[in-house]
């Protein structure tokens, strides 16, 4: 309903999962990282704990999204079940037949069968992971009975992984002495707590850009302080809070969502705080926003915030002889409240017309000096690549590094400058030794997603992705970095680019919020060059 009138391609905050708005914090990359460590752990136990609505769900979603192929999963989502049940179930998920028997089926039925279905997928080389939902459901009977499958074994290794992922009650369960020989089988435990408030404010900001926001944010600083401290932190509880608070805002013809429209939400959303149930939801429902009203909104979301107007014959700043003669002034603010006395105002920035020149500039940031020719066929020599592809400000804001945005493609004649910085409301521009810093609605009126920028190479690095020709510098290079990352000693051998490798390379890919196919390109380099802490600019986004 109110998606378009605040310039959204879709409403951001459906507690229905959608993974193209999927936020991993550091936390639920810890937590996702325990799940995959647990595939490959050899038998025992993995525990994921959380309050309701931390976001459990997503990552096991996301974890089951990633399982490698040569690993065998079952997974149970309801395990109020009886013992005979549960081992029902289990030899279900697998695929484990059963003989049907006269007499009722014992544990026994159930064991042996599993255990030959066990020991031959371990023949395969193959793994076995059984993944249990809501696991604080469990009686204590049925978590004895799966501390005794994971005895099943060879002399090598346990034949089965078991995932419990619960609320925190679970580990009240485990913790009590008649289960303690299944704690000591417990190999990872990982719990997930609530967002911070920095946390939740970068919350927020993904899902919505990520919703095809490309105007300020209109939650500001004191109402994103306020959802969090109503909402506590609890992903599940801010979808339901900023969901209800843009509409609210909406209803009432608001550009920016208030803290008394969220305090209205919260008595909406949340009955256990005590307030009024909200007018304009009553007005909403009853009229539907009658035609005059809808026209209303129209021609207020058209002035969700001012403009920075681009002033007709305005003069052009003189460039060097060496750099191609600058485009117009980009955005020029509007004139100062007159009291007190305006300072002076800078000279109007610059763009540069010339693509190469704007290549150039950002080589600059990086040090670099290319020499005669095409800037970007220079630097390659020094291993540094350019990148150019059309992204989200979502997205550009993961990356973190600055990089060339292209403005008025549609005008036929194009001008570029750096954008150097960038914040919830503003982005600072750069060229031809200038710099101004716009909102976010002015520079949507002018740019239409093009973004450039540059990434250091691994050396061996010869254009190619890694694993193309099964396998080379690149692939191990990823490797390495991937092993370091999850605190694994770095590969002694040539890796093979396999299901297991595209598995790992697909994992932080869908934690660095990049797509996620298990094929390393420029932007994965990227993101294991940021998180492997290597010396590059970064984008400035205080």
């Amino acid at each position: 309903m109110y998606a378009s009138y605040f310039g959204l391609k879709q409403e951001p905050f459906s507690i229905a999962p959608d993974p193209r708005l999927l936020f991993m914090s550091e936390q639920h990359r810890e937590a996702l990282a325990h799940l995959l460590y647990g595939v490959q752990g050899g038998g025992g136990f993995v525990l994921l704990t959380g309050e309701i609505g931390t976001g459990k769900t997503t990552v096991c979603r996301s974890f089951l999204e990633q399982v490698p192929a040569n690993v065998n999963l079952a997974y149970i989502f309801n395990p109020k079940l009886t013992v005979l049940e549960l081992l029902d179930t289990v030899c279900h998920e697998f695929g484990v037949t059963v003989p049907a028997r006269e007499r009722a089926a014992s544990v026994k039925d159930y064991l042996d069968p599993l255990n030959a279905f066990l020991l031959q997928a371990h023949a395969e080389g193959r793994n076995n992971v059984l993944v249990i939902d809501e696991a604080q459901n469990l009686a204590p009977e049925v978590l004895e009975q799966l501390r005794l499958l994971t005895n099943l074994e060879t002399s090598e290794r346990k034949l089965l992984q078991i995932i419990l992922i619960g609320q925190p009650e679970l580990r009240t369960m485990i913790a009590q002495p008649q289960l303690e020989q299944l704690a000591q089988r417990v190999i990872a435990r990982y719990h997930l707590k609530a967002l911070g408030e920095a946390e939740t404010a970068q919350y927020v900001r993904h899902r919505l850009e990520a919703s095809g926001l490309q105007r300020p944010m209109p939650f500001g600083r004191s109402a994103l302080r306020r959802v969090h401290a109503v909402a506590g932190g609890v992903p599940r509880r801010i979808n339901l809070l900023c969901d209800r608070a843009l509409l609210g805002a909406y209803a009432g013809g608001q550009s920016e969502v208030s803290k008394a429209v969220i305090e209205r939400a919260a008595a909406e959303v949340f009955p256990r705080v005590a307030r009024p149930v909200p007018a304009w939801q009553r007005t909403v429902l009853a009229s539907g926003l009658g035609l005059a009203a809808g026209a209303g909104l129209l021609a207020a979301a058209t002035q969700v915030v001012p403009t920075l107007a681009t002033p007709p014959a305005l003069p052009v700043q003189a460039a060097p002889a060496d750099v191609p003669q600058p485009a117009a002034p980009l955005l020029v603010a509007a004139a100062p409240d007159p009291t007190p006395p305006a300072p002076p105002v800078a000279a109007p920035p610059t763009l540069l017309r010339d693509e190469d020149a704007a290549w150039r500039e950002l080589a600059q940031a990086w040090a670099l000096q290319p020499g005669s020719g095409a800037a970007c066929d220079a630097l390659e020599k020094e291993q540094v690549f350019c990148f150019s592809k059309n992204l989200s400000l979502a997205t550009i804001r993961q990356l973190a590094r600055p990089g060339i945005v292209t403005l008025d493609v549609g005008s036929g004649q194009p001008s570029y400058a750096i954008l150097s910085a960038l914040t919830d409301q503003t982005a600072t521009l750069r060229a031809a030794g200038t710099e101004q810093t716009v909102t976010l609605a002015a520079l949507a009126q002018r740019w239409q997603g093009d973004f450039g920028t540059l990434w250091r190479a691994p050396q061996g690095y010869r254009g190619e992705r890694a694993g193309d020709a099964g396998g080379g510098p690149a692939t191990h290079w990823v490797a390495t970095r991937l092993a370091a990352l999850r605190g694994a000693p770095p590969p002694r051998a040539q890796p093979a680019f396999d299901t297991a490798f595209k598995s790992q390379v697909r994992a932080f890919q869908l934690a660095q919020g990049l797509p996620a196919d298990g094929l390393p390109g420029p932007l994965t380099y990227m993101q294991l060059n940021r998180a492997s802490g290597v010396d590059e600019p970064r984008l400035r986004t205080d």
